[in-house]
């Protein structure tokens, strides 16, 4: 699309631009704030290289609209912001249930209801448990940059071409409408996922067929293989079960819904650390606050102060053991986060010890070093 080399961009423009590198051909969305310059640029880009852009009349209309065209076999997005989030529940309840792959770009504001413009991280346990049933995994990364918004998106892409699985890539107002240096590499030097296609002869095809911790190859609708897609709890080949005396059937293909991200965690999983090794405290935090998490460390170090960063790219799944390995020899944890405190008991279950984990939480925009700097004095 464009030559390689540094550009200054919108964080929003620069989403739209990796779903683009990534092979995404369609787009659905509705204009809310503050997403709209994903949409826009979309439209722009996506003719360009023969893909499909279209306004929908609503949130939920539009990740259905992006589910079909994955089903058809290309790489699909929406993006919205909180209340459209909301919206799209239902749709994602059914990617999952239909191992569809597709993204959702969430730029995080205010709420709930239609609360403001302003950033929030307020979406964070909606993500993972947004949709009702509990019997399944999700992914979602967390950028905290504009080149994480290029990366991060071309990653979604390759995580739920390989799990198939929606993926969620959890902006803020604050990482999307800032302005700074992208780095575009080669188109070539960019590693991309498809998903694993059905080989074997359509009248021997399971569409939901696979080994416990892995995916079945998918067949394209159209492409000569009799596919069933339905929500409903459902056998290999797809057929509803509407009975207990039939749930066996469909106990594999269920359970695998979730086995398939669990088992892979290590693979999946993606954090950032800084100083940590000697760490007396550890802030925890991610997205546009874990910027000021790190410099607010780097404060604190040159005071004599042993304090390191954990920052959390992958929100879900979020690896408890992990977690808990990093954070053993520190005698303190501050979690930063731009909410009433959602991934504050995330750590605190990981960790074990609500002692040691200590919240530093706004409810508006992102944190200052400052803020998190003082945190760590009062706790030193």
């Amino acid at each position: 699309m464009i030559k390689p080399g540094s550009y200054f961009m919108l964080g929003n423009h620069a989403c739209a631009l990796g779903a683009i590198y990534a092979g995404c051909k369609f787009f659905a969305a509705y204009p809310i704030t503050p997403q709209s310059e994903i949409a826009e640029e979309m439209s722009r880009l996506l003719p360009k290289v023969g893909g499909i852009f279209i306004q929908m009349e609503d949130e939920l209309a539009s990740i259905c609209a992006t589910i079909g065209a994955s089903l058809t076999g290309l790489k699909a997005m929406t993006a919205t912001s909180g209340p459209g989030f909301s919206l799209m529940q239902e749709g994602i309840g059914y990617a999952i249930a239909t191992e569809t792959p597709c993204v959702i770009v969430n730029v995080q504001r205010v709420g709930p209801s239609t609360g403001s413009i302003f950033g929030q991280q307020g979406d964070i346990m909606q993500a993972r448990w947004g949709t009702h049933g509990g019997i399944y995994e999700i992914i979602a990364l967390s950028p905290s940059s504009v080149q994480d918004l290029f990366n991060l998106t071309i990653q979604a892409f390759n995580l739920s071409e390989e799990y198939r699985v929606p993926v969620i890539v959890l902006s803020e107002a604050s990482v999307s409408h800032l302005r700074e240096t992208l780095k575009v590499p080669d188109i070539n030097e960019i590693n991309l996922v498809n998903r694993k296609l059905a080989t074997c002869d359509p009248n021997e095809y399971k569409p939901f067929e696979a080994p416990l911790n892995e995916c079945p190859p998918m067949a394209i609708l159209g492409s000569g293989y009799k596919v069933y897609y339905t929500g409903h709890l459902h056998t290999e080949e797809g057929h509803p079960v509407l009975s207990l005396v039939r749930y066996h059937l469909a106990d594999k293909v269920w359970r695998r819904l979730s086995n398939k991200i669990k088992s892979n965690i290590d693979k999946i999983i993606r954090l950032e650390t800084k100083y940590i090794e000697d760490a007396e405290i550890i802030v925890i935090a991610y997205g546009m606050s874990a910027r000021a998490a790190l410099k607010a460390v780097m404060d604190a170090r040159e005071m004599g102060i042993k304090a390191g960063m954990l920052r959390l790219i992958t929100i879900w799944p979020f690896h408890d053991s992990l977690i808990r390995k990093l954070c053993a020899s520190a005698r303190s944890i501050i979690v930063a986060e731009v909410n009433n405190g959602q991934i504050l008991y995330e750590v605190k279950r990981a960790v074990n010890n609500d002692q040691k984990v200590i919240p530093l939480l706004k409810l508006v925009d992102t944190h200052t070093p400052d803020e998190i700097l003082l945190k760590i004095k009062e706790v030193a």
